[in-house]
């Protein structure tokens, strides 16, 4: 599990923490009676159920979380049941992350858009989407530039969005952690869009943004930036991105050897002097291979 999925998990603890603490809780303050007391409010208010039958099925269903599948059917039997629930996104969101933590994309998608039918502005299900859209996306569709139009609206809403929808009960550091790493992955969804389009050095501000928003920066981040400044003929800054990438990297991974053919090239082009062989890093936990294109993620 990368650092990254292990920011989400503990966020998806804090907050399914604050649900089962808070049911039923009518009587809790909303934002604008903490207004009135003084206590401005932080973040979005914790969703509550509105009855003990409600918070009582949530947690039968809650109970599932450890197989994102049978969440995932306990969730449609909960929103089939409490259509007006509060905490329908609150078990979509669980289960969307469940197939993340899993690696199954074509899951992941599926229930990013129940999420977002749920809560349209969820940051994490916006990028989700962005990121299934643009991976599916290839030069031949007829409908390419309206999909890139439509993958680009939700990574920029998640990058609004996530400086609203944020947990409460939450410590602040951890807050930072998870806005700057959604933040990161949206600007690179906006990276390879631009990418695909040639529009490279859009796509090299969108990876620089991607690579600032989050003090680990993926190594197929690094890499896909290198290429964007090759595309411009900008080589010598190109090879000092890639050989970047290169020290990331473990040489036997699919985005170590991308990552050396491309500074071994450049080196050659510019004529620098192909750096000796080092001892390849201990890989970045869940690092994911950087296809040729680039393709996200």
């Amino acid at each position: 599990m990368k650092p990254a999925a292990i920011i989400v998990v503990l966020l998806a603890v804090a907050i399914s923490a604050g649900a089962q603490n808070s049911a039923p809780a009518a009587k809790n303050q909303n934002p604008a009676q903490q207004a009135a007391a003084g206590a401005p409010p932080q973040g979005k208010r914790p969703p509550q159920a509105k009855t003990q039958p409600e918070f009582d099925a949530y947690k039968a269903a809650v109970a599932n979380q450890a197989d994102p599948a049978a969440l995932e059917k306990a969730t449609d039997d909960f929103a089939a049941k409490f259509p007006n629930s509060e905490l329908i996104p609150l078990l979509y969101r669980t289960t969307m992350r469940g197939y993340q933590s899993a690696n199954n994309a074509d899951k992941l998608a599926e229930v990013s858009g129940k999420v977002l039918k749920a809560d349209p502005d969820d940051p994490e299900a916006l990028v989700n989407t962005a990121e299934a859209i643009t991976e599916r996306t290839h030069d031949t569709d007829l409908d390419k530039d309206q999909r890139f139009d439509e993958a680009t609206k939700d990574a920029q809403r998640a990058i609004q969005t996530v400086e609203t929808d944020v947990p409460t009960g939450v410590a602040p550091e951890q807050v930072e952690a998870y806005k700057g790493l959604l933040k990161s992955n949206a600007y690179s969804v906006l990276g390879t869009i631009s990418f695909n389009q040639e529009k490279y050095a859009d796509a090299e501000s969108a990876y620089r943004k991607s690579i600032d928003a989050f003090p680990q920066p993926d190594p197929v981040v690094v890499l896909r930036l290198a290429l964007s400044l090759d595309k411009q003929n900008r080589y010598p800054e190109a090879l000092k991105e890639a050989t970047r990438a290169v020290d990331m990297t473990q040489e036997a991974t699919a985005v170590g050897k991308l990552a050396r053919q491309e500074r071994d090239r450049l080196a050659q082009l510019t004529g620098a002097a192909k750096p000796p062989a080092a001892a390849s890093p201990s890989p970045s936990p869940g690092s994911a291979p950087a296809p040729a294109n680039p393709q996200p993620h």
